[in-house]
């Protein structure tokens, strides 16, 4: 079995513990990590997730140990070259064609012939993270290369996790044929409503603060996952990890570790259900 795995974030801030969870997990295990983002640009984590001093507004308290934040500016330091010159999406993966190229039909041959390719680029990997944070928001939820990655994973049959916001890629991931959501009858776990802030979205590299997350995670969840699925969140719970092979789903900060090691036990021992 291969043991290397293929972690993607946003380049628009990515909340440092979702990387660092699975990634002290990856690395306790024995697995090498190679990191992704859509332009190819080294990503950067978000502020208040390496201040221990933060309060998360939801929650009321602070979500940052003093140790973690440690880890977050260790691994967000650009001398630490372990996230620099992550793969680049835009590179790697094609883009479909506008309808109204007048080539459509050829590129969109070709489009369809470079994601067999693709197919077999993922080989070398054992399985798909998705680090969540605000900054999924912006290039991932929504980034046709990301879902294309997504499929190829899904259609190997490799586990795939998501993280927070990370896992709205799942919920919009699809074949452009049925156009049918990959969790369709699926169970999986994400930010509930009650932990969307209410002011103060913020996203790397702009000075552009928002209010509320632009769409609540939570329902496009439960829509997603219908008929025959469940968005379970667990509100007030301590932790919400759900594995619904292939996809392993974290709920938020708190679950970061968690994920990392439901995906190991994933790879190493067979686990297909757990959590519902």
């Amino acid at each position: 079995m291969s043991r290397k795995i293929l972690v993607v974030l946003s380049e628009w801030g990515f909340w440092g513990e979702e990387l660092i969870g699975p990634l002290d997990t990856f690395d306790a295990a024995g697995y090498e990590s190679a990191f992704a983002t859509p332009t190819g640009k080294r990503p950067v984590a978000l502020p208040p997730s390496m201040d221990p001093n933060y309060v998360d507004p939801p929650l009321g308290r602070p979500v940052v140990s003093p140790e973690m934040a440690a880890k977050v500016k260790a691994i967000d330091d650009r001398n630490n070259p372990r996230l620099n010159n992550p793969i680049s999406l835009k590179d790697w993966l094609p883009e479909y064609p506008y309808h109204c190229d007048p080539l459509y039909l050829r590129k969109t041959e070709k489009y369809y012939a470079d994601l067999e390719r693709v197919r077999a680029d993922i080989e070398p990997y054992a399985a798909l993270l998705l680090v969540g944070g605000s900054g999924p928001i912006v290039d991932l939820a929504n980034n046709l290369r990301v879902h294309d990655l997504i499929l190829s994973f899904y259609r190997a049959g490799k586990p795939i996790a998501a993280e927070c916001y990370g896992v709205a890629c799942l919920a919009f991931a699809r074949d452009l044929g049925d156009r049918q959501s990959l969790i369709r009858g699926k169970r999986v776990t994400g930010h509930c409503k009650e932990y969307d802030y209410k002011e103060g979205t913020g996203f790397m590299g702009t000075d552009f603060v928002m209010g509320p997350p632009p769409y609540p995670l939570e329902y496009i969840l439960r829509d997603a996952t219908a008929p025959g699925g469940a968005y379970i969140g667990n509100y007030g719970k301590p932790t919400s990890v759900i594995v619904d092979f292939p996809f392993i789903t974290g709920r938020s900060t708190p679950d970061s570790y968690l994920t990392g090691q439901k995906l190991v036990e994933v790879l190493e021992q067979g686990l297909r259900r757990w959590g519902w």
